[in-house]
């Protein structure tokens, strides 16, 4: 299993931060380079069109990460492809999988966020036929140097080259899903690896619906190992148990009350905190032990998943804090998790 974080680039680390966006760029880059020199496998970047968030570019972030780092594959989480051109998506990651020296991946979705359609003119009613041709557009660029291609939202393109190619024969592409059965089939049909965001419940509740992707899979003619299943969930590690929810749970109570006054739910309360940290619960949150343990739990509820990646960084946490658990992955979580498997 891989073992790796995810980031947003956020701007603000809880109600009372001063932290100037240059401040909190550099620290982001901090953390890249230490999740590398600790043995991390990867380190993504999503994409955000919003105040409180630094990564529009996420290109941008993972060149300046890639010139720092050595190891860690570098990827986006997610590149919200329905609002983007397929061809420069193509052309800014194979760029930087030449910058990296082969590391580059990239996870494509049509976004959890709705910011990004109207900001680069596109119609919402148009949310999932965009990112069908979108992604049909963007796998024949990856697997074809010279391209003739015809589609509803973009100008045809008659035989015409994409440079440069990538330094990877084929670049990654992983389709980034929710909850909609229809995600899962299409990412199984395409023989694309999943990543599966889980941010509320129970974690097992995602298993019909990963075992719909790997049916589709095996229906389309791939084999059982083609079919990579990866999980993106909040987490945090720290010293003890005890220490991680002390940290992580104020900053979790304040950022998901301030979406449930915009989006309508409820305010947290600790009772539904504790059940997430339980250990069928989404929280990563915990020791070494704990979330080693849980993470191998998940895997094992799934069926098997081949990737996991923390998102962490949202949760009023100090950047002093976040290297330190950082630090405690790679050196205790991912060897408990080695020596499990």
């Amino acid at each position: 299993m891989e073992i790796g974080i995810d980031s947003f680039a956020s701007a603000m680390y809880g109600t009372n931060n001063t932290l100037s966006s240059v401040d909190a760029m550099q620290q982001l880059l901090e953390r890249i380079t230490m999740a590398d020199e600790v043995g991390l496998d990867v380190f993504g970047i999503g994409e955000h069109h919003k105040k409180e968030f630094l990564d529009s570019a996420t290109v941008v972030i993972l060149a300046a990460a890639a010139a720092r780092t050595k190891h860690i594959r570098l990827t986006s989480a997610v590149t919200v492809l329905s609002a983007a051109d397929p061809v420069r998506v193509y052309q800014s990651f194979a760029t930087l999988d030449l910058v990296s020296k082969g590391r580059a991946e990239l996870v494509v979705g049509r976004g959890s966020s709705i910011e990004a359609y109207p900001l680069f003119g596109f119609d919402l009613n148009d949310y999932d036929k965009l990112f069908k041709e979108k992604l049909d557009l963007l796998l024949k660029i990856r697997d074809n140097e010279f391209i003739t291609w015809a589609g509803r939202f973009r100008p045809a393109l008659e035989n015409l080259p994409v440079y440069p190619r990538s330094l990877q024969e084929k670049l990654p592409v992983w389709l980034g899903v929710g909850g909609t059965p229809e995600s899962f089939v299409r990412a199984g049909t395409l023989g694309l690896p999943l990543m599966v965001a889980v941010i509320g419940g129970e974690t097992h509740r995602f298993r019909p619906l990963i075992d719909l992707y790997r049916e589709a899979g095996q229906r389309a003619g791939f084999q059982p190992e083609q079919l990579k299943v990866g999980l993106h969930s909040p987490g945090y590690v720290g010293n003890t148990n005890e220490q991680a929810i002390a940290d992580y749970y104020p900053g979790y109570a304040e950022l998901w009350t301030k979406l449930g006054r915009e989006r309508g739910w409820p305010p947290v309360t600790r009772p539904q905190f504790d059940s997430l940290v339980a250990p069928r619960g989404v929280l990563v949150v915990g020791g070494p032990e704990q979330v080693a343990e849980k993470l191998l739990r998940h895997s094992e509820a799934l069926g098997g998943i081949s990737r996991f990646t923390f998102q962490m960084d949202n949760a009023g946490l100090t950047h002093a804090q976040l290297m330190k658990s950082i630090e405690l992955i790679g050196a205790k979580v991912i060897p408990l998790i080695k020596n499990a498997i």
